[in-house]
């Protein structure tokens, strides 16, 4: 940071000016498109809105490094920076320095410094219906506009912090390509091992139905539905009812693995053991005996969705006989073991919150938001 510090204390030691996107420059809607006049042999992306273009075309009306803002839909307000030539759409704005300030905004530094204001953009969003960004409020817009050299150092800085993110995204999506690899690997067998059916090895089980008007919005335990498994529960029951239910009916152990059985079929979440209740026939597990094959053996074996899946109603079923159907291989305890202990630091590099490398990820993450919004943050000027 010294040489940013130098910059500022020789340039613009009594801070900075600020000036509107109206001042310096050209707030612009893209043109119509639909689906069908995708091209998938197109060379240049459609930015329509969304994280991800909406798909290719022939031609462009954008040029490379660009701003823009989403103006319509879910994510309007969004902010993006294209690097190539691009088709923009009619549902984002293009933000591009008139040509008097050409030489006086680096177009990267204003992609950083709207970021930093995108909440404030978010918020400037018509209220019912379709959320809607209008020209006039962009315009209004407000960002500090140091001398060019100070802007060059900040997009310099922020650049590294990108890249970075963007190498550790890399390797995280090449680790999860190689997890799946020794995972399919692992649990490949032929006749060496024996093979049984899951009904063989357990029974499926499921809690006991709870009605609609035994939950409510708050409460003592969380109730799973299939919609929130794995996810954050909106329906509770009480201490009374998960404590009755539990000591009459079937029950979870913990490190027993519960599966999805309809919609999304073959989600799985590992017991673990604190009070919760679980949606009846829509979220079932194994209850077996260990001593013949491990709960994270199973895990793992689910991963590779075996599943015959019953699919004559509106939605896709997951049938207890479809699961105690399911052929599953099942070699020498200790071998299922190893398998376990190889796949569990895979999984703990790609998927740990608090320690693989989405956790490194999130920290850079953080870092550099810390770190935007700190080198954007100017005295401002007084005439």
């Amino acid at each position: 940071m010294g040489k940013l510090e130098d910059l500022i204390q020789e340039l613009c030691p009594n801070g900075v000016e600020y000036k509107t996107l109206g001042e310096f420059s050209e707030v612009k809607t893209g043109k119509g498109i639909t689906k069908k006049d995708c091209n998938s042999d197109g060379a240049y992306p459609i930015i329509s809105g969304g994280i991800e273009p909406m798909g290719f075309y022939n031609t462009y009306n954008r040029n490379a490094n660009t701003v823009t803002i989403s103006r319509v839909g879910v994510n309007a307000g969004y902010v993006n920076y294209i690097k190539q030539q691009f088709y923009l759409n009619d549902k984002c704005f293009s933000v591009i320095p008139v040509e008097t300030y050409a030489d006086k905004i680096n177009t990267k530094y204003l992609y950083y410094a709207l970021k930093t204001v995108e909440g404030r953009i978010v918020e400037m969003q018509s209220e019912g219906g379709v959320p809607t960004i209008n020209t006039q409020k962009v315009y209004s817009l407000s960002i500090p506009v140091p001398p060019m050299p100070v802007q060059e150092e900040i997009v310099r800085i922020l650049d590294n912090f990108t890249e970075l993110t963007a190498e550790l995204t890399a390797e995280l999506t090449a680790r999860k390509k190689q997890y799946e690899y020794y995972r399919d690997e692992l649990l490949t067998f032929g006749d060496e091992v024996e093979w049984k059916t899951l009904g063989d090895i357990g029974e499926v089980s499921m809690c006991k139905r709870i009605l609609k008007s035994d939950t409510s919005a708050d409460g003592d335990v969380p109730f799973y539905k299939i919609g929130t498994f794995g996810k954050t529960p909106d329906a509770y029951i009480t201490q009374e009812k998960f404590q009755e239910y539990k000591a009459k009916y079937s029950y979870p152990k913990k490190g027993e693995i519960l599966i999805s059985a309809a919609g999304t079929i073959g989600r799985t979440v590992i017991y673990d053991g604190k009070p919760a209740y679980y949606q009846d026939s829509n979220i079932v597990w194994l209850a077996h005996d260990e001593s013949v094959v491990l709960n994270k053996y199973l895990y793992y074996f689910y991963k590779l969705n075996p599943w015959s899946i019953s699919t004559g109603g509106t939605i896709a079923r997951l049938y207890n006989d479809n699961i105690r159907k399911t052929l599953i291989p099942v070699p020498l305890l200790s071998e299922q073991q190893r398998i376990v202990d190889i796949l569990d630091r895979f999984d703990k590099l790609c998927n740990d919150i608090s320690e693989g490398l989405p956790a490194e990820i999130e920290a850079r993450k953080k870092q550099y938001e810390y770190y935007r919004d700190k080198l954007l943050t100017f005295k401002e000027k007084k005439n």
